[in-house]
């Protein structure tokens, strides 16, 4: 359970010497120098782009037959930014809160406060995963910034060795997360203006990527719909406003025709789409099941 001893050369822990004397920098012109960074970081998440596609539509292929999850996994700023990920796909997309499985470094104490030590026991990392029966129909996703982390990778070949599909992002290149991920993230970062202070590129890239992976997924599911989000909880007053314009968007209907639908149907977006077709809440329920819940393909075959 102790600290991993496989080496990488790190650089998001390598010191610029640009940066040597920050603290003697002008308030402006440091935090310049730190947008800078974040511009940097944004900048380095292009050349995965392929590599992000290619994770995104296998993963999309291992959730679409049937109830697999989507298991997040990390450490410190890494983890939270994955749990983040995560836990905003439900009220975006629709996404089952029990099709997503969250394995923080420490636990959910960790969200809030740092948990020192927990990242270095890569036996919580195997046991979080064999906690939660991670199996062939899931999909891993598993997240740090080092790629060497106990916790994390421990935890990555664990969800490979139950056969989840792996997907491993890090800020290294030749990183252990990358080599053992069936589709390696690599976000070359490089050095922080704070060196080790992962939390800024390294932290920025790993959301933007994240925000990437998980939204071409849901799209792949078949979730969005003329760019509209078809799969979206209306839980709030806002959002039922959204939903009844997604409604009348879709359907093309006028907005209060999509509010009384959005009503009828349950706050279900695309029950409500196909009953301005002429469909019953029950029929549209049975043709979303029958298209595997896309939205698209269900107005195809309503149209016929």
């Amino acid at each position: 359970n102790g600290p991993n001893t496989e080496h990488v050369a790190m650089s998001t822990e390598t010191a610029s010497a640009r940066f040597g004397d920050l603290d003697l920098w002008p308030t402006q012109e440091a935090m310049a120098a730190m947008l800078e960074g974040q511009l940097a970081a944004a900048a380095a998440v292009g050349p995965a782009m392929a590599a992000l596609a290619a994770a995104a539509e296998a993963a999309a292929d291992r959730l679409r037959p049937g109830d697999g999850r989507l298991v997040y996994a990390g450490a410190g700023t890494s983890g939270r930014i994955a749990v983040q990920d995560g836990v905003e796909l439900g009220p975006t997309f629709g996404w089952p809160r029990g099709r997503c499985v969250y394995a923080l470094a420490g636990g959910e104490a960790a969200l809030m406060a740092s948990v020192e030590g927990a990242e270095d026991d890569a036996g919580a990392g195997v046991a979080a995963m064999a906690d939660a029966a991670v199996n062939a129909a899931d999909v891993a996703i598993v997240a740090a910034a080092s790629g060497a982390t106990p916790f994390a990778v421990a935890a990555l070949r664990e969800a490979g060795a139950r056969g989840a599909l792996t997907i491993g992002v890090s800020c290294n290149p030749g990183a252990p997360l990358l080599a053992g991920a069936d589709h390696p993230i690599l976000l070359d970062t490089g050095a922080e203006v704070l060196a080790g202070s992962t939390r800024m590129k390294a932290g920025t890239a790993q959301k933007i990527a994240l925000n990437l992976l998980s939204t071409a997924i849901m799209v792949r599911l078949g979730h969005v719909y003329r760019g509209l989000m078809v799969g979206m909880t209306p839980s709030n007053a806002k959002l039922r406003v959204r939903g009844a314009s997604i409604v009348a968007a879709a359907a093309g209907i006028e907005a209060e025709a999509g509010a009384a639908l959005l009503e009828a149907a349950g706050g279900n977006i695309k029950r409500a789409v196909l009953m301005a077709k002429g469909l019953s809440a029950a029929d549209a329920d049975a043709l979303l099941a029958a298209c595997g819940h896309n939205l698209r393909v269900a107005l195809a075959h309503a149209a016929q």
